[in-house]
């Protein structure tokens, strides 16, 4: 490959994946659950297989061997190698501890973190199978191999594998334990091929067929070894599997047969094996084909990486909006109940009941309310020698007031509560953040909260009368009122208005409003009081949206913990971008032959070392009808083309002339 071609891929693929590594899936839309799979196998594709194949393209092809329980993965694994590597059985205490086996030479290809990085590594020593109680070495630290450990990798060494060619036996992919099968999956992930194992009598359940769609998806070079077939059963077998594999575009994959035999000492006799021994050792000692085979997973495991990542992206503008729509509905609820309040106190609503008993009892009844109907310049005479001192003002109106607001507050923020919840119960994203918090109803803080802030207000009040008072010829007049009388009037006069009202009420606010709005005249003038009355009102505004501001923050501040409001896609699809433009500049470059591949280690040159252990395929399993029915991946590992292996096998192996 192009070393600067390498390197631009290299830097375009660990931007992507820095950036979908950032993207947060906190939310529930319905997107996010296949997102968050996706995401994590996307991040797994790339740390345990494409960085480390990039890095070091002449690494041995790695074949990850896989299947359901019970289908004789490590059973095959041994007979292959002629010894017990990987225990067998239902029950096998390595299921956590997956075998990867290599040639001897190969070892320190994978004895660092150059793949599956986050699995510490046992070594096996001389090949046999591990003890529980052996310890091995995690980056120098001793690490126990007991059952219920971390998982990791045993790394054993056998020279029956060609140089260039590893077999790591994974889990069961249908594993009763949730972790071994998530396990099994990543190890499949980080193989160059995959050698799938399964059963005349279970080729065709679900489970395997799931990871079979995507190793498709993936363009991940597969064979399937269908084991324990009968004679009998040959060709109506391997045809339905090829018609299988076909209807899932799988058109290219490999079909090796394994017949049905008892084992010996747990080893498949050599001519059960015999095609998929011949197989292997071809592809391993051929390292043109090698090299292509890592280059079309490699191609095929990049577009997949593009495209999950562009199913992340999408998700993360998913959870933006999300993000936008709760936090939306919860600011709008309390926006809403913001203008409630600001109805109620600038219609006259809070002049009804107590507030206008206690203002009556300020500037008397009767007589009083009569003259304001007949002339409103003697109706404010006798205000003014009402608060002058002749009559003194009721403090119970101010606490009238206070009580009428913190009521309508109350209900407002109680209103924006169960809306704000409701909203959120019917939202799938919304409905797993209310889960433990009772936010249906306001808090138990807010009375509290209420009534402070009111208070304050009044407060404002009284000092925003002090402040216009002080600098008037009137000051003295304005004194003898009394601050708080004065005060207590121009609540009076923010709240007066005839909205809201019927009947005898419109007339009774209707004289509030013009006899506060008279006193007011008289000791601050016309232009003062609008100034008054408009600085009191802004400054009721303000507490409102405070208090129930905070009320609203019990919502978004789910949201600010999780930090949706910034996630985006575009960083993501931008890296896309970037990566899919490497892609295509390196496979244009090498269908026009410009770029070779690197090529792995050729096998060894010597008689005996590097020929997995088999003798080819039994002739009597297969006849040309069968060889027709499966297909080129069928034939290929016929009698007459293991024939052709055994003889090219023995020509640059071991030195002897071909068959004539």
């Amino acid at each position: 490959m192009d070393e600067r071609r390498h390197g631009e891929t290299l830097d375009a693929l660990g931007v992507l994946r820095s950036r979908v590594a950032d993207v947060r899936l906190a939310l529930d839309p319905p997107s996010a659950r296949a997102a968050r799979v996706d995401r994590a196998q996307l991040l797994d594709q790339i740390d345990d297989y494409l960085l480390p194949r990039l890095r070091s393209d002449a690494a041995p092809l790695l074949v990850v061997v896989g299947g359901s329980t019970g289908a004789g993965k490590s059973t095959l694994v041994n007979s292959l190698l002629g010894r017990t590597v990987s225990a067998a059985g239902v029950l096998r205490p390595t299921t956590r501890w997956p075998v990867l086996v290599h040639h001897p030479l190969d070892e320190r290809w994978f004895s660092t973190d150059r793949i599956l990085p986050g699995l510490p590594r046992l070594t096996g020593g001389d090949g046999d199978v591990a003890t529980a109680g052996d310890r091995g070495t995690d980056g120098g630290l001793a690490v126990d191999r007991e059952p219920g450990a971390r998982p990791g990798l045993r790394l054993v060494s056998s020279d029956a594998l060609p140089l260039g060619l590893a077999l790591l036996d994974a889990p069961d992919i249908d594993s009763v334990v949730e972790e071994n099968r998530a396990l099994a999956t990543q190890l499949l992930g980080a193989g160059d091929l995959w050698l799938f194992v399964t059963t005349a009598a279970r080729y065709a359940d679900a489970v395997p067929w799931e990871l079979l769609e995507a190793a498709q998806r993936r363009r991940v070079h597969l064979a399937l070894v269908l084991d324990r077939v009968d004679a009998v059963a040959v060709t109506p077998v391997a045809t339905h599997l090829r018609q299988m594999l076909d209807a899932h575009a799988l058109h290219d994959a490999t079909i090796l047969l394994v017949p049905e035999s008892v084992p010996v000492e747990g080893l498949l006799p050599e001519r059960s094996v015999g095609a998929v021994a011949d197989w292997l050792t071809a592809l391993g000692g051929d390292p043109a084909e090698r090299a292509a085979v890592i280059a079309g997973t490699r191609d095929g495991m990049t577009r997949d990486v593009l495209v999950r990542a562009a199913g992340v992206a999408a998700a993360a503008d998913d959870q933006r909006h999300a993000d936008a729509r709760l936090r939306s509905a919860a600011t709008a609820a309390y926006a809403d109940a913001v203008d409630q309040v600001l109805r109620a106190t600038s219609d006259g609503t809070l002049l009804r009941g107590e507030v206008l008993a206690r203002w009556q009892d300020v500037v008397g009844t009767g007589e009083f309310l009569r003259a304001v109907e007949q002339k409103v310049s003697r109706a404010r005479d006798l205000l003014v020698a009402a608060v002058r001192g002749r009559r003194a003002p009721d403090p119970a109106l101010a606490t009238a007031i206070g009580h009428g607001l913190e009521a309508v507050v109350l209900d407002a923020a109680e209103e924006a509560a169960e809306r704000a919840h409701a909203v959120w119960r019917n939202d799938a994203s919304g409905a797993a953040l209310l889960e433990g918090l009772d936010l249906s109803r306001s808090s138990s803080e807010l009375r509290g909260q209420v009534a402070d802030q009111i208070r304050a207000w009044q407060s404002d009040v009284l000092a925003l009368v002090e402040q216009e008072g002080a600098g008037k010829r009137s000051a003295a007049r304005a004194v003898s009122y009394g601050v708080n009388g004065l005060g207590a009037t121009l609540m009076v006069a923010v709240f007066a208005s005839t909205g809201g009202l019927t009947g005898a009420e419109v007339g009774i606010a209707g004289g509030t409003a013009v006899l506060a709005q008279r006193l007011l005249e008289a000791v601050f003038g016309d232009e003062a009081v609008r100034q008054l009355t408009r600085r009191a009102h802004e400054r009721l505004v303000e507490r409102v949206r405070a208090v129930l501001g905070g009320q609203a923050a019990r919502y978004t501040a789910q949201l600010d913990a999780l930090g949706t409001a910034e996630v985006s896609g575009e960083g993501v699809r931008a890296a896309i971008r970037d990566v899919a433009a490497c892609q295509d500049a390196m496979e244009l470059a090498r269908a026009a032959g410009g770029v070779a591949e690197s090529t792995p280690a050729a096998g060894p040159i010597g008689p005996g070392p590097g020929h997995l252990r088999g003798g080819g395929l039994d002739p009597a399993l297969l006849d040309d009808a069968t060889l027709r029915a499966a297909g080129p991946g069928l034939a290929d590992s016929s009698a007459t083309s293991t024939s052709r292996l055994r003889a090219w096998w023995r020509k640059m192996v071991r030195g002897d002339e071909p068959d004539p």
